[in-house]
């Protein structure tokens, strides 16, 4: 009873912390701003240009990841939520984990399959209301390259 009890706090929480993000605005929010609007982030990525992208995952198996984009000015650029088909679309064969990693966030669950020679990192994400999905990045244990993907809905085997 406890644990569902702190599981539906944890859940308000986060959707009170991403209602807060309507008011954070490209161009004229700060850092500081993102920060009070979504707590602290799991990590952080240094850009080319000096800036930064921030990873927000929400939930250990939450169905969404925002990265926020800041400039080198400490200005936010963008905030995208990348658990979706368009940013799954831009993982090809060959990617390292870093790279994986970079695009979608951190993986809800991590499993090896010593049988397959494959790592599988998965993800689960929306794609319409009470459509949840599983998505799975399978990578090569011999080198860490992505070998492929796949996906099954949630409640049905892969």
């Amino acid at each position: 009873m406890l644990r569902k009890l702190l599981i539906l706090l944890s859940a308000l929480l986060l959707t009170a912390c991403d209602l807060q993000m309507r008011d954070l605005k490209p161009g004229v929010s700060t850092a500081a701003d993102v920060t009070k609007a979504m707590g602290k982030h799991s990590f952080e990525w240094k850009n080319p240009d000096g800036g930064v992208t921030w990873e927000f995952p929400r939930g250990p198996a939450g169905v969404v990841t925002y990265m926020v984009t800041l400039g080198p000015d400490g200005v936010l650029r963008e905030i995208a939520q990348v658990l979706n088909d368009q940013t799954f679309a831009k993982l090809q064969p060959g990617m390292t984990t870093d790279q994986v990693r970079r695009l979608i966030g951190r993986p809800a669950e991590t499993m090896k399959f010593a049988n397959l020679q494959e790592d599988v990192w998965s993800w689960k994400y929306e794609t319409g209301p009470n459509e949840e999905w599983m998505y799975h990045v399978h990578f090569n244990l011999a080198d860490g390259k992505l070998k492929r993907t796949s996906r099954n809905r949630v409640g049905t085997p892969p």
